[in-house]
């Protein structure tokens, strides 16, 4: 319906190249949103995506200056993105933390942090791999090569939740962490796991980012753990834990992309964009809210049918 909508106030909107544009500048959020997604599953929320896909944006530019191989600036990325998760979990789970958002908040300002000061006079450093800018800015027959990962990840990631018995453990543990211990399942593990792959994600996303600009900065990644919070719950995951399909990330950030381009097109202030955000984020919360609530009324009616 928003499609519809934007492309009858403005028919740029549907032009291959303006499409292009969209799948490309939403791949960053929706490949770090299908890592968010799995810890929202959880009942956990993970705030140092940005800053984590910063640093490591920088750590792959600094190994680029030293050693000129694309698998090498990949993997360095990909491995700083899940350390930085790992740290997450294992201070989250070990530690006894009575929520992640103060871990995760304490290594959104350490990773932004060390991503300044690594920085060669604090700023962005131009030159990737000429593979990473292929990955990350690259076509393929028209469409962005970044679509194509994050369709891989998407495969990956389905399979993972819908066909292997570590998957549905992520769901049990989010729907009744209680019973899930009761039954056995290693609920400390389940979630050390989840932030793992929520920081490899955000180096999959560095990798993509990093590539489409050709650079590595710092500064990357702002906002970004509001942008993938916000497409898990614009696409309808639930934060009660439990409850949500790989999909709903990805027409979240789908619907984020298509809301920032349309106004964009229309000539809207950049301010007012964030606004419009801030404002979809109320809805969905609010929705996800209100079906609980309804849902809660339906097992209590259909509970005093059966009596």
């Amino acid at each position: 319906m928003l499609i519809a909508v934007v492309s009858l106030i403005t028919p740029a909107f549907l032009k291959p190249i303006n499409l292009g544009n969209i799948l490309a500048q939403t791949a960053v959020i929706a490949v770090v949103a299908m890592g968010q997604q799995l810890v929202i599953l959880t009942r956990g929320i993970d705030l140092s995506v940005g800053s984590n896909l910063a640093l490591a944006t920088v750590i792959g530019g600094l190994v680029y200056q030293q050693v000129d191989s694309a698998i090498v600036v990949i993997v360095a990325m990909l491995l700083a993105g899940a350390a930085v998760g790992a740290v997450n979990g294992v201070v989250f789970v070990y530690g006894r933390l009575p929520h992640p958002f103060i871990i995760t908040l304490a290594s959104l300002s350490i990773c932004r942090g060390l991503a300044l000061a690594l920085a060669p006079g604090h700023t962005t450093m131009r030159g990737m791999p000429d593979a990473v800018t292929a990955i990350g800015g690259g076509t393929t027959l028209g469409v962005p090569n970044s679509f194509f990962v994050v369709a891989m990840f998407g495969l990956l990631f389905l399979i993972l939740t819908k066909s292997m018995v570590c998957g549905r453990w992520i769901y049990a543990v989010g729907g009744a962490p209680n019973a899930a211990r009761s039954m056995g399942i290693p609920v400390k593990g389940v979630l050390l796991a989840t932030y793992i792959i929520s920081g490899f994600c955000a180096g999959v996303g560095a990798v993509l980012l990093a590539g489409r600009t050709a650079a590595a900065s710092p500064i990357y990644g702002n906002l970004l753990e509001l942008d993938t919070i916000a497409a898990v719950i614009i696409g309808g995951a639930s934060f009660l834990g439990g409850r949500g399909h790989l999909g709903h990330a990805l027409i979240g950030a789908v619907l984020i992309g298509v809301i920032r381009n349309a106004l964009n097109l229309l000539g809207v202030d950049v301010f007012f964009q964030m606004i419009a955000i801030g404002l979809v984020i109320v809805i969905a919360v609010e929705a996800d809210v209100l079906r609980n609530h309804l849902e809660a009324r339906a097992r209590v009616l259909q509970s005093a049918r059966v009596q």
